[in-house]
């Protein structure tokens, strides 16, 4: 990993390559004082320095990812230039705020967005079938193929044998999809419902907002206190 270092009148103390080890960082941080903020960006290996940090009592902080690249972009991006980008932004105070997702809430919350990649694997074969059929101009189908019991016959609507083979293979897929959805979905309930059961109950309350949908928002969110005003709780979830 790239780690730099700024005095806070913005003299860079150190900036170099280093192995990737708590015991590294540890040892590299450790002549420059008490008033010391870890900054990273909001990358996927995040989790282990985060949690090395609130073991140590060090304070961290978590960039937007997205945000930052925006602000910072240019024709050179590489680890080293990035390392000093983020330790510039931090001193400046102009470093885009992530929220630091608990330890104990980021297996069900990377649980439920490996399951929005799963739903879109799904909506991406039920879309092959109905492209297809309007491609040999037949009948619209006329129901739901997402619901099980309305596929049967589907691929037999084709005269070219090799079209239906192609069918059957996608309405398969979606069956085991749906399967493995559910057991999914299934596992997620017991689990969310005891860390923060009041927010659950209150999400549980808002016209529109179903099971699913009201896990990923306690998961985000955290907690509704997180945030102070009702507008903030809306533009944060969108």
């Amino acid at each position: 990993m790239d780690v730099c270092i700024l005095h806070h009148d913005g003299e860079i103390v150190v900036h170099r390559k280093m192995p990737t080890s708590p015991e590294a960082l540890l040892k590299t941080i450790a002549p420059y004082g008490e008033n010391r903020v870890i900054a990273v960006e909001g990358i996927f290996t995040w989790y282990g320095l985060a949690d090395l940090c609130a073991r140590e009592g060090l304070p961290f902080g978590l960039g937007h990812a997205r945000s930052m690249k925006a602000m910072h972009g240019g024709k050179a991006q590489h680890d080293h230039i990035d390392a000093q980008n983020i330790a510039v932004l931090l001193r400046r105070g102009r470093r885009p705020q992530a929220s630091v997702s608990p330890a104990a809430r980021r297996a069900t919350r990377d649980l439920r967005r490996r399951r929005i990649h799963l739903m879109r694997k799904r909506a991406e074969r039920l879309t092959h079938v109905q492209q297809t059929n309007r491609q040999d101009n037949l009948p619209e189908i006329g129901q739901k193929i997402a619901y099980q019991a309305n596929r049967t016959g589907v691929a037999e609507r084709f005269a070219d044998p090799a079209v239906p083979k192609s069918l059957e293979v996608d309405l398969a897929l979606i069956d085991h999809d749906d399967r493995g959805l559910n057991e999914l979905e299934l596992s997620m309930l017991n689990p969310a419902k005891q860390p923060d059961a009041q927010t659950l109950y209150l999400l549980q309350t808002v016209p529109g907002i179903g099971t699913i949908l009201r896990l990923v928002r306690l998961d985000e969110m955290h907690a509704i206190d997180r945030v102070p005003r009702v507008q903030d709780v809306v533009a944060y979830c969108r």
